[in-house]
């Protein structure tokens, strides 16, 4: 049996398969999602979604289900699934299925009487098009295979319903058949790896329920239009490939683009082998530049999160070479234009977040960890450097360096950290003046650039440059030490003391502004009020604001965003912070914690870990499907233990042999 594997005990309990989703991608954008049974749940779900930048830009739903049913003896079985409303489903053919394993693609066994089918789905790398592939292992008569395809040919933030302007022709092409359904979209081509015969019989199936949508507080009924349905007979051991693009394919070729994709799948062995391609999955190729997603199924690439999760999602996956991709040919140019003012150069959003530039920083520190301080100076030193003077001659157009050495932000009227939900256009969560997490990524920040810059023989700015950090160093404790753990944010007189994640960083960074003491008071503060095997709480639950449940309409969830909530990303930091205090004995403790995110990936999006959980017991997940900081937060914990398991293997062979020494 595989990592991740699931008998029919659960795929035919519909309230426990409904809640386990899916999601590929093929590292340029196109994502294919469902649930384990097939019955979309979300408006986002879709077996072909990809960006469509002609349509105004965002991902579009284009083939929304392919329904399969299996016909022997004039009985038809249908193997599809969709909710109707009133917790009513048809066709039900969750009934038929025996398993689910996702080892290295997708793969569902069907059993129907003595008939057993294998449907196994991927998507073509780096190019818009889904295969699903059919194998008969059993039959014991004559098999036919049915398949209705549902076009949505929409926005994944919309729905469609029964209109006059949807087009339901279909063209011929070879082995299938054409379909635009609305001019400016590109055509759907539904193929085969052998010839098949098509019924016209276009019919709108309406009032099909996404569920997630309706505990969302969203609109979640939708019309799907099926323009008619492929027949094709199947002898038993014969496969068939399906394959959805918006061009043409030489269908000749469908079984050696399938065997050539299978041998670039890794298999997911365990805990690393599973994250490590989630990770691979956020990566986006356009042309020579790559970005860094920041997840699925509504996110784009956006500075802070990239900066973050992509040293994780790269150098500590052995995948150097999407480093190079999406710093060094992608990062490396946008920041650079943006600091000279060319804006329209910049295609990241939110390069003019206060702590992004610094988050830059903190991933070149991570490339010099991983290789040499000697390598990230020669190529990253001067650009740190020109980062640090962009904040210290007051360039950043939202974070203000002011004499005691502090970045000053303003977060009244739009919100100046990663806690930006808004109500109304107005943050909820208003950190502003000096924010703790900002101060400690610049501290941090000015002594890393000292260290290149000591590297590349400039030692005269080198000293300058840790003079102006012990500035900021004293400022900041003088600032946010509360004599207990760190305020989470300063104006003026104000002291804001919510128990709150952000403070982790000051003590997880390499370069922390805090003495031992301060540093284990930090950690301890943490565990004690806001750790959750999920991760840390946004909010500890003893202060008055804490609304630990993610649920409701768009605004109560909103309001509870980061007022309780666990973001699993807080975990790297929390990591290196208590491995920091607490040395080799924390091991053991920290190898427990992970257990609850292995656990998770089990559970709601397979094999890869979502944007946040409920801050109380279940933890029940929430948000993205599959976020790339949740996933580059638990690899940097795993890589984290490694280096200290290497390290107390080496003291212990020191100790042996210094003790052998003594005997002798």
């Amino acid at each position: 049996m595989s990592y991740l594997n699931f008998d029919k005990t659960v795929l035919v309990n519909l309230e426990r398969s409904l809640q386990k989703e899916m999601i590929r991608t093929n590292r340029a954008g196109v994502y294919n999602s469902t649930t384990l049974v097939d019955c979309n749940t979300r408006k986002y779900h879709g077996q072909l979604v990809m960006p469509l930048p002609e349509m105004g830009g965002g991902n579009f739903v284009l083939l929304s289900s392919l329904d399969e049913t299996v016909i022997q003896h004039g009985a038809e079985f249908n193997l599809g699934l969709h909710e109707y409303g009133d917790n009513h489903f048809s066709p039900n053919g969750h009934k038929y299925i025996r398993e689910f394993d996702c080892e290295v693609i997708s793969k569902t066994i069907y059993r129907v009487g003595a008939m057993v089918l294998q449907k196994e789905r991927m998507l073509v790398s780096f190019e818009p098009r889904v295969l699903i592939r059919y194998t008969l292992l059993e039959s014991g008569s004559p098999t036919t295979l049915r398949f209705r395809p549902f076009l949505a040919f929409r926005n994944v933030n919309e729905l469609t319903h029964e209109n006059p302007l949807a087009n339901p022709n279909m063209d011929e092409c070879e082995n299938g058949r054409v379909n635009r359904m609305y001019p400016g979209f590109p055509a759907l081509y539904m193929q085969f790896s052998k010839a098949v015969e098509y019924h016209h019989d276009p019919q709108w199936y309406k009032d099909i329920e996404y569920r997630k949508e309706r505990e969302r507080g969203y609109a979640y009924k939708e019309d799907l239009l099926v323009p008619g349905y492929f027949e094709l007979p199947m002898k038993k051991g014969e496969s068939v490939i399906f394959a959805g693009g918006v061009t043409e394919c030489k269908t000749g070729s469908l079984k050696t683009i399938w065997k050539k994709e299978m041998e670039r799948r890794n298999a997911r062995e365990d805990m690393f082998s599973t994250l490590k391609n989630s990770a691979s999955q956020f990566y986006k190729r356009e042309g020579d530049k790559c970005y860094m997603l920041a997840g699925f199924p509504w996110f784009q690439a956006d500075a802070r999160n990239a900066f973050f999760s992509t040293p994780s999602c790269t150098l500590d996956i052995d995948r150097p070479e999407y480093w190079d991709a999406i710093i060094n040919k992608t990062a490396v140019p946008e920041v650079e234009s943006f600091m000279k003012g060319r804006k329209d150069e910049v295609k990241m959003s939110g390069m003019d977040e206060p702590d992004a530039l610094l988050w830059f920083v903190r991933a070149v520190q991570k490339y010099a960890h991983k290789y040499t301080v000697k390598e990230a100076s020669e190529l990253y030193g001067q650009l740190c450097l020109d980062i640090i003077n962009y904040y210290r001659k007051q360039n950043h157009p939202r974070a203000w360096v002011h004499q005691n050495g502090l970045i000053w932000v303003d977060g009244t009227q739009r919100p100046a950290t990663w806690m930006n939900a808004t109500e109304n256009g107005w943050p909820i969560t208003p950190r502003t003046g000096y924010v703790v997490e900002i101060n400690a990524l610049w501290y941090n920040a000015m002594r890393f650039t000292a260290e290149l810059l000591r590297e590349m023989g400039k030692e005269t700015s080198a000293d300058l440059m840790e003079y102006q950090a012990e500035i900021t160093k004293d400022s900041f404790v003088k600032t946010f030490w509360n004599g207990l753990y760190l305020n989470d944010y300063v104006i003026d007189n104000y002291e804001n003391r919510e128990v709150r994640p952000n403070q982790i960083w000051a003590a997880g960074l390499p370069y922390s502004p805090l003495d031992k003491r301060q540093q284990k008071a930090v950690v301890d503060i943490c565990t004690k009020e806001l750790l959750t095997p999920k991760g840390l709480r946004t909010l500890s639950p003893k202060s008055g604001d804490y609304r630990p449940i993610y649920r409701g309409g768009q605004q109560e969830r909103d309001r509870n965003f980061h007022n309780g909530p666990v973001w699993p990303f807080t975990i790297a930091a929390y990591s290196r912070a208590y491995m920091n205090v607490y040395k080799y004995s924390g091991i053991s403790f920290m190898e427990r914690l992970l257990v609850g995110f292995e656990a998770e990936m089990s559970e709601l999006t397979i094999g890869t870990l979502n944007e946040m959980y409920d801050g109380n017991p279940p933890y029940k997940g929430h948000g993205g499907m599959s976020y790339a900081p949740s996933v580059a937060a638990v690899i940097s914990v795993l890589d984290t233990l490694k280096k200290y398991r290497l390290a107390e293997i080496e003291k212990e062979k020191e100790e042996n042999n210094e003790g052998k020494e003594a005997e002798l």
